[in-house]
């Protein structure tokens, strides 16, 4: 009996062992970025492609205040309110005092420079397909942008989704390991690159399951609003039927063929998107027409 006992004891601390090792943060090193050197220049797209200032600038910011990374809009989801961080280059409240290496962990891998794991409701299971020179660029323009004092509100996320180490399970389960849709042509593979890995769009397209994984075989078919509100709508042929030239247009103005207008957060995105040559919003539309065609499933009719 005390042998079985002791046994037990052995394996359930080898499990747990185990599972610390499995669900530890793993951050990037100083060694993985070597060699990198940023262009402000070209950062500066990768961070409208990213939608940076969609989530983290102020409420209702406009113009040049877009800029100004403070944080602070609340995402209503299933598993609590998620509240953006400030970003900007504050050393203090935002990360002006961050390394290169700590904001691509971030960026990339989710890890915090304290070796905590973000929640997903930052996109970096998208971004973790991004290439680095692009994170390297995006971090060269960072550096040019203000810093704002503004303290970083709390999430509001009850137990047991408060364990930041369960983080670690969620991106076993969920980190891609390449992207969801073959391409073999050069226009869509940059639409995929922007729309798979910077523009992360699948995160308000695609639907989620139970633990909040992005559900692949209803890739980009439209998923519930998180905020309990309607519908976010599928952008697959089945059910967006305009022309290439009409969805690059779209993501120019916002403008729908039917002389509606984007609005909520796809009117955030398209002011990101706007500033994009053409060339990639005709990518990125080249992509969404040759998506398989996945019909919407519950949505509202009408």
């Amino acid at each position: 009996m005390r042998r079985a006992l002791i046994g037990v004891l052995i394996l359930g601390g080898l499990g747990l062992a185990a599972g610390l090792w499995l669900t530890r943060a793993q951050a990037l090193t100083e060694g993985d970025l070597a060699g990198l050197t940023g262009d402000a220049t070209q950062g500066e797209m990768v961070f409208y492609a990213g939608g940076c200032a969609s989530c983290h600038a102020a409420k209702d910011a406009e113009g040049e205040a877009r800029l100004i990374l403070s944080g602070g809009i609340g995402f209503v989801s299933g598993f609590g309110t998620f509240r953006a961080p400030n970003i900007s280059m504050d050393p203090d409240q935002g990360i002006g005092a961050w390394t290169f290496a700590q904001f691509a962990s971030a960026v990339q891998r989710g890890v915090s420079p304290e070796g905590t794991h973000y929640y997903p409701v930052f996109p970096y299971s998208a971004y973790a397909l991004a290439e680095p020179q692009d994170i390297a660029d995006l971090w060269a323009f960072w550096q040019t942008l203000p810093a704002s004092d503004t303290e970083s509100l709390p999430h509001d996320v009850g137990f047991p989704f408060s364990i930041r180490r369960g983080v670690g399970l969620w991106k076993l389960l969920y980190m891609p390991d390449g992207f969801t849709m073959p391409a073999d042509t050069e226009p869509l593979i940059r639409g995929r690159y922007l729309v798979e890995a910077l523009g992360h769009c699948a995160e308000c397209h695609t639907p989620r399951d139970a633990l909040g994984g992005l559900d692949r075989s209803r890739w980009m078919a439209g998923a519930p609003n998180p905020s309990g509100l309607g519908r976010i709508p599928g952008i697959t042929p089945a059910t967006l039927d305009w022309s290439e030239t009409e969805i690059t247009q779209f993501l120019a103005d916002g403008f729908t063929p039917e002389f509606d207008v984007a609005a909520g957060q796809m009117a955030l995105a398209i002011l990101n998107l706007a500033q994009l040559p053409e060339s990639d919003r005709a990518a990125i539309a080249a992509y969404l027409k040759a998506l398989p065609a996945v019909e919407e499933q519950n949505a509202e009719p009408g």
